[in-house]
């Protein structure tokens, strides 16, 4: 755990709520490779392949990582095509990264400099990646500059869920999508260790756990209203990981299993019991959809109802176009700078590149560079 303090542009500090910190850890070979989670694994990834938008095969692969970035006509003297852009948010080893490899622009962002260094091993020579590391909760990416966006085992690590989720949706369009997993609190196993007297917290309640430090796990009712306060319409929720027992993945090879968990996403969303809950949401710029209490009207209390966005389908398309953030994408910027965000002082559009592997902010004069590959933005340079 890190827990540190961000300052701003006038020299004033301010609160960062503590980070789990997966620095100088094997979590590639200690929790992943060898761990007998094939099963894990494989049901995300068909998760993923059903949720994350599919925009056809990438033209940009072979390209020099300098053209991503140049505007305006390409070699043919045609005006260029937008660059279609994903981030993995705790993306770690870039475990995940082959199911992006059809976007132009893919961005593996983790807190972790030592998991972005495997990432960077395995992925550094396609010039469609970027690497970053930074704090979920202060993103260094520029507002609207993500087509898609992907965070996958890091919601449970969270300890402000509407800081992070205010986060995400900034980076966010009005044409994007994201895919957001987090850790079910109503689970079957919750529900049977709490009836044998094995837990002292009930599943039915909504409050979030922390069952260990920094680990919690989120009621999905608590968190229907979570991505609603954050100006998230949920499209689409699924239960994943129904199986996820260490007798049946020993008995059961992991393909059969992510198979038959697969034909339960969407039956099991309408009321997840599951361990893992995955949602495809939507950016949306209103509150006149919300009631009282920040819901989308139609959600129950337990947390079913309208996590499809039931509410929102039946708006009128004025109603649907007013709903929607007015915040552009960024096509092609002409430099990597124009991806980022300051972290220290917040500007917008306040990066320069003064060197290829250094950026500086022209307002508070941060400055941060790129090492081993890896853009970091958890550590100021030292002024030139």
């Amino acid at each position: 755990m890190d827990a540190r303090m961000a300052q701003s542009v006038d020299g004033n500090t301010a609160y960062t709520p503590p980070v789990m910190d997966y620095e100088g850890s094997r979590y590639r070979t200690e929790f992943w490779e060898g761990q007998s989670r094939q099963y894990e694994d494989a049901v995300e990834r068909l998760v993923l392949q059903a949720m994350v938008p599919d925009v056809g095969p990438s033209k940009s692969s072979g390209v020099r990582q300098t053209q991503l970035f140049v505007t305006g006509l390409d070699s043919s003297g045609a005006a260029r095509r937008p660059v279609r852009r994903i981030a993995e948010i705790g993306a770690g080893f870039g475990r995940l990264a082959d199911l992006y490899l059809d976007y132009d622009q893919i961005i593996l962002f983790d807190y972790s400099r030592t998991l972005l260094r495997d990432a960077v091993e395995r992925w550094g020579d396609d010039p469609r990646f970027i690497f970053v590391a930074g704090n979920v909760y202060d993103l260094p990416l520029a507002t609207g500059s993500l087509d898609a966006l992907v965070m996958v085992r890091v919601m449970h690590h969270l300890v402000d869920v509407p800081r992070a989720l205010s986060q995400l949706r900034r980076v966010l369009h009005h044409d994007s999508v994201a895919v957001v997993e987090y850790a079910n609190k109503r689970n079957l196993k919750a529900y049977a260790r709490w009836l044998m007297g094995r837990q002292s917290w009930s599943p039915m309640v909504q409050t979030p756990v922390e069952f260990v430090k920094l680990n919690f796990d989120f009621h999905p009712a608590w968190m229907q209203r979570r991505f609603e306060q954050a100006r998230f319409r949920v499209m689409r929720q699924v239960a994943v990981s129904h199986f996820r027992l260490p007798l049946l993945k020993r008995l059961v090879p992991a393909s059969i299993l992510a198979g038959l968990d697969a034909q339960l996403f969407d039956l099991g969303g309408k009321f997840p019991l599951s361990p893992s809950v995955f949602v495809r949401l939507l950016p949306v710029d209103t509150d006149a959809v919300l009631n009282a209490e920040g819901v989308v009207p139609g959600m129950d209390a337990a947390g079913s109802g309208a996590p499809a966005g039931a509410a929102f389908e039946n708006m009128s398309e004025d109603m649907h176009e007013n709903a929607v953030t007015q915040s552009s994408p960024i096509d092609a910027p002409e430099s990597v700078a124009q991806l980022f965000c300051c972290p220290r002082c917040f500007a917008e559009g306040s990066f320069e590149q003064t060197q290829s592997d250094r950026v500086v902010c022209r307002v508070c004069d941060a400055a941060f560079g790129q090492q081993a590959g890896i853009w970091d933005f958890k550590e100021l340079l030292q002024p030139a």
